[in-house]
């Protein structure tokens, strides 16, 4: 293992995602740390320090023989300058400088980049992107992520916030609050959470008999895999609440596709491995709402890296950009 080793780390908000990964893309040793966003999330960078250090030491590996550590992190970020914007997901409501703490503590250079662009880079690298240049990967999971991938490399605009899909607009009037401050974006209606409160919202419109109030009433809580569960098996709430998603993910996704025509939209997430019981109405909706070319030309595909893409994207970041 002690050959040109990447170190890829994926900041999320429950766990912190860190790897060994070769530079051909091959993960050989992974392991996951909590996200301790106490006190404004002071001990996360150097928690991550602390880890990595600890794992080269276990495998006796030395800092000559690692090439650098790759970042995710959730929020905009300034790849020029290492400074991640804001990470609210993680109580980081201030500008960090993630990248120089991290090189300053473990001696070993960094880049960082969005925690979604880095998962979108991981698909097309070595995922369901299979090699496409032009990608849009959604990632639907505590929020709603994404990256954009512009003749093989990432989209940042001016401030580094290109590719924040989930904070389109997707209900204009009467829309949920959204963590970021607004109200009606995306993430409010499609990230587990999101579907989480169209559910509870629709069962308290609907009479209808429901195996997702009998769940209520005995954990007193909803889970999105239990909501696509129910709709997999014709539960009549649960389906409602799939098509009200698939109307504003497929539209949002829509709207994407008519101002980049990517050859792929990769979903992933947690809300992605759902499979048929989303993807079926999703791409309905899709092809409802997109310019007829995008329509045809434009595939959507269900992530294939599960958890490990956001390592791998992060490990490409040290391969192809230091």
């Amino acid at each position: 293992m002690n050959e040109n080793l990447i170190i890829g780390v994926d900041i999320g908000g429950t766990t912190i995602k860190i790897a060994f990964v070769l530079d051909q893309g091959e993960i050989v040793e992974k392991w996951e740390i909590p996200t301790n966003k106490s006190n404004k999330g002071v001990s996360i960078i150097p928690d991550i320090a602390a880890s990595i250090k600890l794992k080269m030491v276990q495998y006796s590996i030395k800092k000559e023989t690692v090439l650098g550590i790759g970042v995710g992190a959730p929020g905009p970020v300034n790849r020029q300058t290492g400074i991640l914007y804001t990470g609210v997901n993680i109580g980081w409501d201030e500008p960090v400088a993630l990248r120089d703490e991290l090189q300053q503590l473990t001696g070993l250079p960094v880049v960082i980049e969005n925690d979604a662009n880095v998962a979108a880079i991981g698909e097309m690298w070595k995922g369901a992107g299979d090699g496409a240049r032009d990608v849009v990967c959604v990632t639907l999971g505590t929020g709603v992520g994404g990256g954009v991938i512009v003749n093989g490399d990432i989209a940042h605009g001016v401030k580094g916030a290109a590719g924040e899909i989930g904070h389109i607009t997707a209900v204009p009037e009467n829309g949920y609050y959204c963590n970021c401050g607004k109200y009606g974006c995306l993430e409010t209606v499609a990230s587990a959470t999101g579907v989480i409160r169209l559910a509870m919202d629709a069962l308290k419109e609907s009479n209808a008999p429901s195996t997702l109030r009998e769940v209520l009433a005995v954990t007193g809580q909803l889970s999105s895999k239990e909501i696509f569960d129910a709709a997999t098996m014709g539960d009549l709430v649960a389906t409602q609440v799939v098509q009200k998603l698939s109307f504003y993910l497929g539209l949002a996704l829509a709207n994407l596709g008519g101002a980049l025509n990517p050859e792929k939209i990769v979903i992933g997430g947690g809300v992605s491995q759902s499979g048929d019981t989303l993807l079926n109405p999703l791409r309905e909706k899709f092809k409802q709402f997109a310019f007829s070319t995008v329509a045809e030309s434009t595939t959507i595909e269900v992530a294939t890296l599960g958890n490990d893409a956001g390592v791998i994207g992060a490990a490409w970041l040290i391969k192809e950009k230091h």
